[in-house]
């Protein structure tokens, strides 16, 4: 798959510290570090969040790539640091000495990567899935989006979120949060991504792998408690080709639409419109109120392990939705109005 804007991520939940490497950024773009935190900050926020966002107060520090406020061409690197690993500095230890049975657990979480990561990767100990299928690794992925927003951002084109249902009403959302968290349960819901001003043609139709409506679906359910993405109106099935589909008049010499039920997709490549992404988020499944489940060392049925959790996310995975879905966009236009410099990407747009 081609690739511009590509990026790694590594690091564990009560690890020492997350890291990105950004590569493909060409030189001249500015990169504001706080601009970056605060789409941290706003991650950590959204009524129902759990205890660990009253730890955690995630900063970025940005260790190459950027200087003097500005990229240089050479990848950017991202690293944010652990506030709670001086609880866990022995836990998580790099060293075969410090080994523990401290923090360890055996008993799966259902809805969790416990029981198929132990297979896979023939672990005993559960929390060596934990710490890296846990949701703390959105953090930097989160900055990399941010990064990847601050590409986009100089040619027009802004993003933003709205919560449109919780559990089973689309109002009241704290009352269903609160319903959740006094019966030791947790609730889902669906939230809505917009991108604006896109230019026609991101993306292809000659691949299956190049066509931008796969690529963000993937993108987005990968985010851990992602269940389902829709592109446009999701009512689309329920639908006839003639009410669905987006007719073109011209206007002033512009070729205009009067609906956008596409969401601003059509072959697998932007068409003008505005980008329009729904997407439905489980339950997440750690709760104070355990599920049955199986000791994976004592073959015995057992309550599910549990450690603090929060119980509504739905905020914050619009947040990581956000900066999932820039980073591909960022990358497909990089693809299509690339070069090595902001002042080349810029005369190329300007001679369209």
């Amino acid at each position: 798959m081609l690739s511009k804007f590509r990026f790694l991520t590594a690091g564990e939940s009560h690890g020492k510290c997350l890291t990105a490497i950004i590569d493909g950024i060409p030189s001249g773009f500015d990169i504001d570090v706080d601009y970056i935190n605060n789409e941290l900050s706003r991650r950590q926020k959204g009524y129902g969040r759990g205890g660990r966002m009253k730890i955690e107060t995630d900063k970025v520090e940005i260790t190459s790539g950027v200087r003097f406020g500005k990229t240089i061409g050479s990848p950017v690197s991202l690293v944010i640091q652990n506030k709670d690993f001086e609880n866990w500095e022995k836990i998580m230890s790099v060293f075969p000495q410090d080994n523990t049975d401290e923090k360890s657990f055996s008993q799966c979480r259902p809805g969790h990567a416990d029981y198929a990561g132990s297979i896979k990767y023939n672990h005993t100990d559960l929390r060596n899935v934990l710490e890296r299928s846990s949701a703390r690794k959105t953090a930097i992925e989160v900055a990399v989006g941010a990064v990847a927003k601050q590409i986009l951002k100089p040619f027009g084109i802004n993003c933003s979120s709205k919560i449109i249902q919780i559990g089973k009403t689309e109002e009241n959302f704290h009352e269903e949060i609160d319903r959740a968290k006094e019966s030791g349960d947790s609730v889902g819901g669906v939230f809505e991504v917009t991108f604006e001003n896109l230019p026609v043609g991101l993306g292809s139709y000659v691949q299956w792998d190049r066509m931008l409506d796969g690529k963000i679906a993937q993108a987005v359910m990968s985010i851990p408690a992602v269940k389902g993405v829709f592109i446009g109106n999701s009512n689309a099935s329920e639908m006839y080709g003639s009410e669905y589909h987006d007719e073109m008049f011209i206007e002033n010499g512009k070729v205009v639409r009067k609906s956008n039920n596409a969401g601003g997709i059509e072959g697998g490549m932007t068409n003008g419109e505005t980008l329009v992404i729904k997407v439905y988020m489980k339950p997440i499944p750690t709760m104070p109120k355990p599920l049955n489940t199986v000791d994976l060392k004592t073959k015995q049925e057992c309550k599910a392990h549990f450690e603090r959790s929060d119980t509504c996310a739905v905020e914050a995975c619009s947040v990581i939705a956000e900066n999932r879905i820039a980073c591909v966009l960022a990358d497909e236009f990089l693809l299509k109005f690339g070069g090595d410099s902001f002042v080349e990407i810029s005369r190329k747009l300007s001679s369209l």
